[in-house]
């Protein structure tokens, strides 16, 4: 394929684009830094005396209730503003926290309150961040290309997943594996947000698919919800991608509880399930890329063997059969969570879309608080096992709902949807 003087592989092709080149190159940099930044963070909070798991969750809690409770309102910051203006603050947002956090490690001084502080303000950043990003892709790329530019950022992302944590592991256990080591490795990540702010500022602004900014008018939220209740098929990706992400996603305590309780693995082999995972989800991304359109059977499809497959990894007999099915289920979500994201940025009215968008990342991450305490609960009542056969039974009745969903929203609205119709991908 050539697009603007490039020539690309139809796997590849929304590289033609100029910007969307400069940003998939900034943004895999980031995402390295990103990730190790996760790993470091986590090591810095156990290095301080007197912290454990608790202190480790109040971390994860305080980073990511920002996203939970500010998200709605960031989409409408979104549509108000150019998107990628919105995008070099949040950038510089997080870099400074990342900044902050990183000397006050490597100086030696980080006390607990000053990791809860900044993962805070990193949150918040990460709460705006979020759905400009999203819906800064069809601006990129254009329609014909949103799904397979989706696809390779979730590529670039599990790229970034597999290298990001163990260059951090490497750096941190060079430096002696003690508070001023992770901090070095934070700082990197700092650094990094450089790498997306030079290339959103080295774009050019007439290459962009920019819809005009909306303008600041009262109840902008309300209506942004007003009008996905009036459009069937993104509602039932909403439902759909809700009990995908509260019961199905719970990866990182399913896993541990299988590797430990039920296969009596060590952190080692529970490590591999996550790095299979990841494999996975890159592949899937790369499948991905390579289809031209998104249909909803491939989604409602890839959602189905998503649950039986998790029922399935359930009754595994072995280690080995489990760590078989965890590139498949990697494959089966990921392909679930970038149709979502591809329907629904193409669907949406661009004046409406930074809403849609953070409605929609709201529903994938709010879910978590509420299904990960439930799927925990089953696994002591009931477990490990069960919380696999538990997620993926409401996998799929998440996919019944969807469907039923649509299909009532449909026979309320017959002449708007005929009007809507011809606009929408095939289906």
């Amino acid at each position: 394929m050539t697009n603007e003087g490039v020539t690309t592989s139809p796997r590849f092709r929304s590289l033609a684009h100029p910007n969307y080149r400069l940003y998939f190159a900034g943004s895999l940099v980031s995402n390295v830094g990103t990730w190790m930044q996760r790993v470091a963070q986590d090591w810095l909070v156990l290095t301080i005396p007197g912290n454990g798991g608790t202190a480790l969750g109040i971390t994860t809690g305080l980073q990511f209730l920002p996203v939970l409770l500010l998200s709605p309102y960031a989409g409408v910051i979104a549509d108000r503003f150019p998107k990628r203006r919105m995008l070099q603050v949040t950038q510089a947002v997080m870099a400074l926290a990342a900044l902050a956090l990183g000397a006050i490690a490597a100086l030696g001084v980080a006390e607990t309150w000053h990791v809860y502080v900044l993962a805070f303000v990193f949150g918040i950043g990460a709460a705006f961040d979020a759905p400009a990003r999203q819906a800064f892709v069809s601006e990129m790329v254009g329609a014909d290309d949103v799904a397979n530019a989706v696809s390779l950022n979730s590529a670039a992302f599990n790229t970034a997943r597999l290298i990001g944590p163990g260059i951090a592991g490497l750096l941190i256990g060079i430096g002696g594996g003690g508070m001023r080591a992770t901090g070095w490795v934070i700082l990197a990540n700092a650094v990094s947000y450089a790498a997306v702010i030079l290339q959103l500022r080295r774009m050019d602004p007439a290459g962009l698919h920019s819809p005009r900014p909306a303008g600041r008018e009262p109840g902008m939220l309300r209506a942004g919800v007003g009008y996905l209740r009036g459009q069937p098929k993104m509602l039932m990706i909403l439902v759909l991608v809700f009990f995908v992400g509260t019961f199905g996603m719970n990866f990182q305590l399913t896993s541990a509880l299988m590797a430990t309780d039920v296969f009596g693995k060590g952190a080692e082999e529970y490590g591999v399930l996550g790095s299979f995972l990841a494999i996975g989800s890159l592949s899937g991304a790369l499948l991905a890329a390579g289809r031209a359109r998104v249909r909803v059977r491939l989604l409602m499809g890839a959602a189905v063997a998503f649950g039986v497959l998790e029922i399935v990894a359930g009754f595994a007999p072995s280690y080995l059969l489990f760590v078989v099915l965890c590139p498949l289920l990697g494959v089966s979500v990921i392909t679930v969570l970038n149709s979502c994201n591809a329907l629904l940025q193409t669907e949406s009215d661009p004046a409406m879309r930074g809403r849609v968008m953070a409605i929609y990342m709201t529903i994938v991450m709010g879910g978590t608080p509420i299904g990960s305490p439930f799927i925990g609960w089953i696994g002591e009542q009931y477990g490990a096992r069960w919380t696999l056969v538990v997620g993926g039974v409401l996998v799929l009745v998440g996919v019944g709902l969807a469907v039923l969903v649509r299909s009532l929203a449909v026979g309320r609205e017959p002449s708007a949807q005929a009007v809507r119709e011809p606009a929408m991908l095939p289906s």
